[in-house]
């Protein structure tokens, strides 16, 4: 059942790779200032293998990003409210997200 409220897992999925690639270049450059000190062993190979997610871990991690989305537009539409504002502004985000970061 695909909610319309939720976040397409093929962008979750697009976002993972790409921050799995640019892990995976930082760690190919810090392996190449480290220079011959690196022994090599049993898992060397470990930037060879790709890394995947299944259909079930998208389907947790946009439910997670919703509910963290949800919450967050909740907790600072409440700041906005006390303030008398109407809209909710970029500094009302920013005064709930250390809170917000520690609940979650």
């Amino acid at each position: 059942m695909e909610d319309a409220n939720t976040f397409d897992p093929d962008l979750v999925h697009a976002i993972f790779k790409l921050v799995w690639n640019r892990r995976a270049l930082e760690r190919e450059r810090n392996e190449g200032a480290d220079g011959l000190d690196i022994q090599v062993g049993a898992g060397a190979s470990k930037k060879n293998r790709p890394t995947y997610a299944n259909a079930n871990a998208l389907k947790l991690s946009c439910e997670l990003l919703r509910i963290f989305v949800t919450e967050a537009v909740q907790r600072a539409a409440t700041i906005a409210e006390a303030e008398g504002v109407s809209k909710i502004e970029a500094t009302h985000l920013e005064r709930i997200l250390p809170q917000l970061l520690l609940d979650f």
